[in-house]
């Protein structure tokens, strides 16, 4: 189906009627087989209470009793619905209340008893609002039952507890027994009937002989391959730029421009930013953030706009990289030196403390100087190099992004050094702060200016009133940081809140900087990364916790592989376009809808009404889309990193390392591996020379008879006794390290 049940309610409210030609156009639904499929799909949902038929139109059912959630179960079959907003209740969902619901789907469930200070709320699924498995990883078994021959798949992932059916479709299934597989589900349980999936491809005879980034790939359904209408539309696409397109534009040819990425050659990856860089005779600085117009190009509600929004981000997986676009799209759009280039600039005037005096967006072309890799940027800081590059490097990460740094560390702003950076992006990613690394501390200068174009642009969509999409960091759980802080107290340091009421940047600032002192930097640090939470899209401002901020944000340096930064500068593009820069038509001046000078001025709706309207009702229509796939795709990456992890220390099973506990409890302890950043479970049952119980108040374990204790934050020494590489569980047994316990301990 092209559409979900989700997708199918988000164009609809309890206070409006729509008509099913409305929805049709909405979902971009043109085969008369799609076509058939949502009108089954608004009969069902009609059928079970959950939207209305009024005069051939229809609206949502208003249900205090029913929420919005995502099922979490066990492999032992428990399963609860987990609601989005923070601070609510876990509903417990029978497993005969689960209907044909799966592990990860989003559901609607019905309260049908409430909840206590001791038991969770119950719940019924009333309706699966979207599948969280349209493919999967299983295992190819025959199974012989007299003398007919039939092939069952039973899923790698123990939550979920059935097999499927496989349909032939012309395959050789008797070569996929007993192999790895990624499987097509061709139709979920429909009552006494199973599942039924189709083979799409043979990985391997387990998952150590897959390839990774298929395990990944297939394992978290990320698509691979475009559809045949986009990769159509992608092909129809040229970079010729006409003299008509030319005109309507600001003309930034002439400033000298260099674009920083992994390399200094010109390859198949995007190039999505360019920086210009001049001083003022007033002694400020005007810096140009050029961003590739990738709205120019991707229309909106076209093959290719559609295929974006379902992925949501391009994935990085190590060298292998998902775009968000077919490559005719960034063949184009790209910022390629020496090639006239369309771009969205914000020209941003800064005073010698770094502070934002004045901005102006504009459509532009522009044309790249030099481009430059992150190493040789590196290379030439400080150097007497006197060509135009050098300078405007060393003015750019020598002069000017310290001192914007440091309004961001006034603030409260912090950053984590971690070995490598993350994600492909330039800005602070789905991390939400800014990532130090040693080895080119450039890249993070670099990050200081990318976030000063999100600063400017969402306080741009806030003040002229229009629709946009903000980006938002909530402030972490205190149980994660309350860990932290006992982790890094037991190894000496004074991991405190300065105040106890409140969670606030400045802590994690005054955090961070101890750790990077610690002789367990990089455990310390990586458990402090952990303890973030990833940052979401919003379509109201609100706090960013990685950056301290309290203005609006909004994500928009990377149009190519963030679909809510093109959105942004769509919305950008229409208000220059289409937006009323004036009350009446009669008055002699009107304000620059280009720049900041017209905050504050503005007492009219900007936009035309009807295309406002459409703006707000499409972004809140896939917002939480796009969270759920920004979420996802760290799953992802952070898989691979798993696997990428397992296999190393499956090459290593029987040597010994030093590692740092990192969590204890009663069936065991967790140690890090300090130099490989690799977490293993020391199990109680392996501790045999006592019996060892759980102190829950010291974070230890303490042998009953020996009296010798394994608390958190001791060095120990550990064996690598076995690895599951699909599971990324890697076992481990202790060789040394044990501490005396303490009378608290023996006490408690």
């Amino acid at each position: 189906m092209e559409f979900s049940i989700a997708t199918i309610l988000s164009h609809l409210s309890d206070n409006k009627l729509v008509a099913p030609k409305v929805l049709e156009k909405k979902l971009n639904l043109q085969e008369e087989s799609s076509i058939q499929k949502l009108q089954i799909a608004l009969d069902a949902l009609e059928r079970v209470g959950v939207i209305v038929k009024e005069r051939g139109k229809y609206r949502r059912v208003p249900q205090d009793d029913v929420v919005e959630a995502k099922l979490r179960c066990s492999s032992k079959g428990f399963c609860f619905a987990i609601q989005d907003q923070e601070g609510t209740d876990d509903i417990y969902v029978r497993e005969s209340y689960l209907g044909s619901a799966w592990n990860g789907d989003r559901v609607l469930v019905k309260v049908i008893k409430d909840g206590s200070r001791r038991r969770s709320p119950e719940g019924e699924v009333q309706v699966i609002l979207d599948r969280a498995n349209p493919s999967l990883l299983a295992q190819v078994r025959k199974v012989e039952d007299n003398s007919e021959k039939d092939y069952q798949a039973v899923p790698l992932d123990d939550r979920l507890l059935f097999e499927l059916d496989l349909s032939p479709d012309g395959q050789d299934l008797e070569s996929a027994v007993d192999h790895l597989v990624h499987l097509e589900v061709l139709r979920y349980p429909l009552g006494d009937h199973p599942p039924v999936g189709r083979v799409t491809k043979i990985l391997g005879s387990d998952a150590e002989e897959a390839a990774d980034t298929d395990i990944v790939c297939c394992k978290h359904d990320l698509p691979r391959q475009f559809s045949a209408t986009a990769l159509k539309e992608a092909k129809a696409l040229t970079p010729t730029l006409d003299e008509k397109t030319l005109q309507k534009r600001v003309d930034y040819r002439d400033l000298f421009t260099v674009t920083l990425e992994e390399t200094s050659e010109n390859t198949d990856s995007l190039i999505e930013n360019a920086l210009t860089l001049n001083k003022t005779k007033e002694g400020n600085w005007e810096l140009g953030i050029h961003i590739a117009d990738i709205a120019h190009y991707v229309p909106k509600d076209s093959a290719m706009d559609t295929a974006a929004k379902q992925r949501g981000t391009a994935v990085f997986l190590n060298d292998f990289v998902i775009p968000l676009f077919p490559p005719e799209v960034q063949q184009c759009a790209s910022l390629i030196p020496g090639e006239d280039r369309l771009a969205v600039s914000i020209l941003l005037t800064l005073n010698s403390m770094g502070e934002i005096e004045g901005f102006e967006i504009q459509e532009s072309v522009i044309r790249v100087d030099e481009q430059v890799s992150y190493q040789q940027a590196q290379s030439l800081l400080g150097t007497d190099n006197n060509t135009a590059t050098a300078e405007l490097l060393n003015d750019l990460f020598f002069n000017l992004s310290p001192v914007v740094k440091s309004q961001r560390v006034q603030r409260g702003g912090f950053e984590i050094e971690l070995p490598e950076a993350q994600g492909g992006f330039k800005d602070e990613g789905r991390l939400g702060t800014v990532v130090a690394t040693s080895s080119l501390p450039v890249r993070a200068l670099l990050t200081e200016l990318m976030i000063l174009a999100g600063q400017a642009v969402g306080q741009h969509l806030q003040a002229l009133g229009v629709p946009g999409i903000y980006r938002v960091q909530h402030i972490s759980d205190y149980t994660e940081i309350e860990d932290l802080m006992k982790l890094g107290n037991n190894l000496g340091l004074t991991l405190e809140l300065e105040n106890e009421d409140e969670l606030r940047p400045q802590d994690y600032q005054n955090f961070s900087q101890q750790i990077a002192n610690s002789d367990a930097s990089r455990v310390l640090m990586f458990f402090l990364k952990s303890t973030l939470k990833l940052a979401k899209y919003s379509t109201k401002p609100s706090e960013h916790f990685g950056l301290a901020l309290n203005r609006p944000y909004s994500p928009c340096i990377s149009p190519g592989r963030r679909y809510a930064d093109l959105w942004n500068q769509r919305i950008l593009k229409s208000v220059f376009h289409e937006g009323r820069d004036r009350r009446v038509r009669t008055q002699k001046e009107g304000v620059d809808l280009h720049s900041n000078t017209s905050h504050g001025k503005i007492n009219w709706k900007v936009l035309p009404p009807a295309m406002a309207t459409e703006y707000e009702e499409e972004i809140a229509s896939f917002i939480h889309h796009l969270n759920e796939r920004d979420k996802m795709v760290e799953d992802a990456e952070n898989d691979l990193k798993g696997l990428n992890k397992a296999e190393k220390m499956k090459e290593r099973t029987g040597e010994v390392f030093s590692g740092l506990i990192t969590g204890v409890q009663s069936y065991g302890f967790f140690v890090e591996i300090e130099d490989l950043l690799v977490e293993g479970l020391v199990h109680v049952s392996s501790l045999k020379d006592d019996w060892y119980e759980y102190r829950a108040r010291h974070a230890c374990l303490v042998g009953r008879k020996n009296r010798i204790a394994y608390r958190l934050g001791s060095r120990v020494k550990v064996q690598v006794k076995s690895v599951d590489y699909y599971r990324q569980q890697i076992d481990l047994v202790t060789v040394s390290g044990a501490t005396p316990a303490t009378d608290e301990d023996l006490d408690s």
